[in-house]
């Protein structure tokens, strides 16, 4: 057996040694994760001996981390915005940015400067960070989710369920290639990364699926997709939110602007990066000649 604090230090400085950013707090963590108590808790148990039992059970954890796998992967939970999601190998572990994201929406429509929705559609959901946290938020709102991964699904679909957020639908879709209905507000964190650059990320980030990361050549061919695709299910005065790469707001936004978009804004997150691109879609006006074809198209289909 041997001293909790003991253990600790000891742990810490293992992952110091093979370059665990954090390391104390990554060891107070998994220490915490293995006796069943809240971290601030060790402080109260520092003369404590640990079981052999834990210990071997801590140590697993601690080679695990050493090697390069996310702490959250191995707590198995992360902290969203107060709710306890499944965070696991089946998609993007939620990130500090969106959690900034999503609380400054949802502080927004609390106070008013932001038009509450009435129906939500969250493209490339993964664990569902956004769109679930959202649907707790705004209980009465119709949502949506969508990934290209049936994995990402079932782990959206778990959370859902977690957090008792059974009306929440989901589907699995290629961008919009399967989403039906039009929607108030559409949210999307779409991959964003250059292909080129994805096997110089961190080994933790590369423990996300390749499919969550991979945004092709320039880290924009499924965000200029999204842009052309979208304007489909959108309802009149709708709003689009996009969280993008460190470098890429002002480009996105500008590509909005040419989708025909209006009012497109960037939003800085907590490091005034601006990464968060928030854009309106205005409904063309409606015609005569839009109107004659409209009849046409439905005499046809009546034939």
């Amino acid at each position: 057996m041997k001293l909790l604090l003991e253990t600790l230090t000891a742990g810490a400085g293992y992952l110091e040694k093979h370059g665990v950013e954090e390391a104390r707090l990554n060891m107070e963590h998994l220490l915490a994760h293995v006796l069943g108590c809240r971290r601030l808790d060790l402080y109260l148990r520092f003369g404590e001996l640990l079981q052999e039992s834990d210990l071997a059970k801590l140590r697993d954890l601690t080679r695990r981390r050493a090697d390069g796998e996310p702490l959250q992967h191995l707590l198995g939970t992360v902290d969203f915005l107060g709710n306890e999601l499944i965070s696991d190998h089946r998609a993007l572990i939620p990130r500090p940015e969106t959690e900034h994201l999503v609380d400054w929406m949802i502080r927004e429509v609390k106070a008013g400067r932001l038009r509450k929705p009435n129906s939500l559609l969250d493209v490339a959901t993964g664990s569902g960070c956004i769109g679930l946290t959202l649907a707790t938020a705004w209980k009465d709102c119709r949502v949506l989710l969508s990934d290209i991964s049936e994995e990402a699904l079932d782990l959206a679909r778990m959370n859902a369920s977690r957090l008792g957020l059974h009306q929440v639908k989901l589907v699995r879709s290629d961008l919009f290639e399967k989403v039906t209905g039009s929607f108030d507000l559409v949210t999307a964190n779409l991959p964003y990364i250059p292909s080129a650059e994805i096997s110089t990320l961190s080994r933790e980030v590369r423990r996300d699926p390749v499919l969550a990361l991979d945004g092709g050549p320039d880290g924009m061919e499924i965000i200029r997709r999204f842009l052309i695709e979208v304007k489909k299910h959108l309802l009149p005065d709708a709003l689009i939110v996009l969280e993008v790469g460190h470098d890429q707001g002002r480009e996105v936004a500008d590509k909005a602007l040419e989708c025909g978009f209006v009012n497109a804004r960037l939003l800085a997150d907590l490091a005034g990066i601006e990464r968060f691109v928030f854009a309106e879609y205005v409904a063309p006006p409606v015609t005569e000649d839009s109107v004659s074809e409209g009849l046409s198209t439905e005499a046809v289909a009546d034939v």
